[in-house]
């Protein structure tokens, strides 16, 4: 009977025992650039001239961001066949604080422009992002202001 009763004891210590609750990390907010993005819209405005640029049929475009770096890639629906076949890709690291949003392009395959900064102002609604700037580039005669406008992938 005392066998009993102290089983039972133990048996009930046991359940009451609960583990020490792990540690919690301090939750970091995740950046809104993080993710994939569309390209919807391509504006670029050159001496007071402006073009739109994309959309531009039968190509795509996306733009996929961590939270150092940016890649982008560009190419025709028709697997590069065609008189409008084309592939653009580029990428580096990007720097964001508040609304300024600067790429370090390190990789395109336009190689004259490698190794530059381009600065830009970001807007976010909902699942959109507006990103603003200019590209300047004298040697290559290059100033224009672009907008462009992407959608989250999920």
């Amino acid at each position: 009977m005392k066998r009993n009763a102290l089983f039972v004891l133990s048996a009930i210590a046991m359940a009451s025992c609960t583990p020490k609750p792990a540690a919690t990390v301090a939750e970091v907010p995740v950046s809104p650039m993080i993710g994939t993005w569309k390209l919807v819209s391509a504006i670029t405005i050159t001496k007071g001239d402006t073009v739109k640029d994309y959309p531009v049929p039968n190509q795509e475009m996306l733009k996929v961001l961590n939270d150092t770096h940016f890649a982008f890639m560009r190419h025709d629906l028709s697997k590069g066949k065609g008189k409008d076949a084309t592939y653009t890709a580029g990428g580096g690291t990007y720097d964001i604080k508040g609304d300024k949003y600067t790429e370090h392009l390190a990789y395109l395959n336009a190689r004259e422009w490698e190794g530059r900064d381009f600065d830009f102002t970001v807007q976010f609604k909902h699942d959109t992002l507006v990103q603003k700037g200019i590209e300047k580039i004298d040697s290559l005669n290059i100033n224009h202001e672009i907008i462009e406008t992407y959608v989250k992938q999920k």
